[in-house]
């Protein structure tokens, strides 16, 4: 079974060259490259709840901090831990992941 991406399973249309990504923009979360790869996604499409600004119940959130209870209660987030079970990777240890790589190109979340 193929492993969705945040974009497909939510059908946002916010992936670069996707139906709402001139109206809304591209969804950062579709090219945060230093999360690419994880739990088997293109850039964080899997790891979506680290990034700032994706697009969640038809509106786009803020900070990480702002959005992560909202992002736990997230079917997509839920079934990614699910498909995922032992190989998934805490939420604490993507952000230090994603955090620490940007604040030392002077980014943050």
């Amino acid at each position: 079974m193929k492993k969705l991406n945040c974009w497909e399973f939510n059908k946002c249309g916010r992936e670069p060259g996707g139906a709402r990504s001139d109206e809304l923009g591209v969804c950062p979360a579709a090219t945060e490259k230093r999360l690419d790869g994880v739990h088997g996604g293109k850039n964080a499409g899997r790891a979506c709840w680290i990034v700032a600004m994706t697009l969640c119940n038809g509106q786009i959130q803020g900070s990480f901090a702002k959005k992560y209870d909202d992002c736990m209660a997230c079917d997509f987030c839920i079934k990614v831990k699910e498909e995922e079970l032992s190989n998934y990777q805490p939420t604490a240890s993507l952000y230090m992941m994603a955090h620490f790589s940007r604040k030392a190109e002077g980014k943050t979340f």
